[in-house]
């Protein structure tokens, strides 16, 4: 059996072309959301997946109405692939219970994979370009070296923890912490 799923962004949008042309294309049940495709939580989308069973398939009018990215895209088609659903994309058509329809959708996990990849070696390579020019990554210390030595005065003056923390404009466990490493030095 054809399960088709629709989904559009908006209440302004409509349903109504994606769902002719499922029906066009023969689908016999039917699902859909009106969600923002960024969305994880897809209720009908959901109901479809858990609808179908075996020897089933799933037919979207696009890719973009299944999948928020093509990582998202390529897990849904593997998850349905593992309980035996096929799927298919009316517009580009691909069909992934036909050699060429798997074919065309390994490639993409393949191009998927290769993109997350570079991202991760750009990333790296430039966190080491900026560790070479003597920069560090984070966030900078709340409790500088001047204000430091000012918490130590303070502190050992008879100054309130939280006057110092108000004074200074740091938190008590930040305070605590500092004193806590100066006093085991």
């Amino acid at each position: 059996m054809d399960i088709g799923y629709a989904r559009v962004s908006t209440t302004d949008q409509s349903l109504d072309l994606q769902l002719d042309q499922l029906r066009t294309a023969g689908c016999q049940e039917f699902y859909s959301d009106v969600i923002s495709g960024a969305k994880a939580d897809r209720p009908g989308l959901a109901a479809a997946i858990a609808y179908a069973r075996a020897g089933d398939s799933l037919v979207v009018w696009k890719l973009d109405r299944l999948g928020r990215s093509l990582q998202h895209l390529i897990e849904t088609v593997a998850h349905l692939e593992c309980r035996g659903i096929g799927f298919r994309s009316l517009t580009e058509g691909i069909d992934t219970t036909s050699p060429g329809g798997k074919l065309i959708f390994h490639v993409f996990g393949a191009l998927a994979e290769f993109e997350r990849d570079l991202i991760r070696e750009r990333t790296h390579a430039g966190l080491a370009a900026a560790r070479a020019r003597g920069r560090q990554g984070g966030r900078p210390p709340k409790l500088t070296p001047k204000k430091a030595q000012m918490a130590q005065q303070l502190h050992q003056g008879g100054t309130g923890i939280t006057e110092i923390c108000a004074t200074l404009g740091i938190g008590r466990t930040t305070l605590y912490r500092y004193l806590n490493l100066h006093q085991k030095a």
